[in-house]
């Protein structure tokens, strides 16, 4: 659905046998039990792999094996040595391989990055940011609570989100300090994340990401020397999406304030992305600076995995 209209999808895979006779009704598209046979398709010239964490280095080597441009979803892999394989993978067969951390796609981030190129915060001083939402019943059976197949818990789940917007702001980071948690869910990954990270002028990402977060947040500050952004919601459960400038009056009373909110009932962060990526592939243009920024993110997760839960 997200797909744009100069792309047309020839065929689908998944190992539900229900969900993939629904989407090959829908779209009229061909239909495989085994991915393998999927990419050997000559036709096929981009693959979208959308599969648990410890499924996405395997299928995006062989798919760039077969010379098909890859669009693979966050966090890229299961760890960082399988997302090196990645990078090795698309220098040596030379296609496109975009990692697809949707959130830099929504309205509210797209203008407020539009409003700090704008100079209207002036420098960025430090970023806070909170993301969670509170499972479900039977989620600790769920593969996202499986180290196995996910690589972690809600740090590599919607940490990642924060730590891409992060790095999206401030350029590239290092890890201060983190502390992944258990505090909720009998699980073997953490369901809390705590992380400061920092860039090379001190600027500071101080984030939360929750799976006791009962009520569903989403909330992004971006705080600089002029004035104030702050982020709220996503849509859907986590409430409108709004964005609130807050400007700095010269005698450092109530700021003025401006908001744009987007209500659109469709989510199209996927749309805009999946065309952004596709012009990459259009213009021949090997700009890895997605690639690389997942990569940081993916080095970043794995030090925190260093850390006792």
């Amino acid at each position: 659905n997200a797909l744009p209209s100069n792309c047309k999808l020839v065929a689908c895979s998944d190992v539900d046998k229900k969900k993939i006779k629904k989407l090959k009704n829908e779209h009229n598209c061909q239909e495989f039990s085994d991915w393998k046979q999927l990419i050997k398709l000559s036709e096929i010239e981009i693959v979208i792999i959308s599969t648990p964490h410890n499924l996405l280095s395997t299928i995006a080597i062989q798919c760039l094996k077969r010379l098909k441009h890859v669009f693979i979803e966050k966090p890229g892999a299961i760890n960082q040595k399988e997302f090196s394989k990645i990078i090795h993978a698309q220098k040596k067969y030379q296609k496109i391989v975009y990692v697809g951390y949707n959130h830099r796609f929504h309205p509210s981030i797209i203008k407020s990055k539009e409003l700090v190129k704008k100079n209207l915060l002036g420098d960025i001083l430090y970023i806070r940011g909170r993301y969670g939402h509170g499972g479900r019943i039977g989620y600790e059976k769920e593969w996202r609570a499986n180290k196995n197949i996910s690589g972690g818990g809600e740090i590599i789940d919607q940490g990642s989100h924060l730590i891409d917007l992060s790095t999206f702001f401030l350029g590239r980071l290092k890890l201060l300090s983190s502390f992944p948690r258990k505090y909720f869910w009998k699980i073997d990954v953490e369901d809390n994340g705590f992380i400061i990270l920092e860039n090379i002028k001190k600027n500071i990402a101080f984030l939360h990401a929750s799976w006791t977060e009962w009520k569903n947040l989403f909330s992004f500050e971006i705080y600089g020397q002029k004035g104030k952004i702050e982020i709220s919601g996503l849509g859907g459960s986590y409430g409108e999406e709004t964005l609130t400038l807050y400007k700095m009056s010269k005698k450092l009373g109530p700021p003025k304030k401006k908001i744009w909110r987007f209500n659109s009932e469709i989510d199209k962060s996927w749309n805009l992305e999946f065309k952004f990526f596709y012009k990459l592939i259009k213009r021949n243009n090997f700009d890895d600076t997605n690639l690389y920024d997942s990569y940081q993110t993916m080095q970043i997760i794995e030090k925190i995995y260093k850390n006792k839960i």
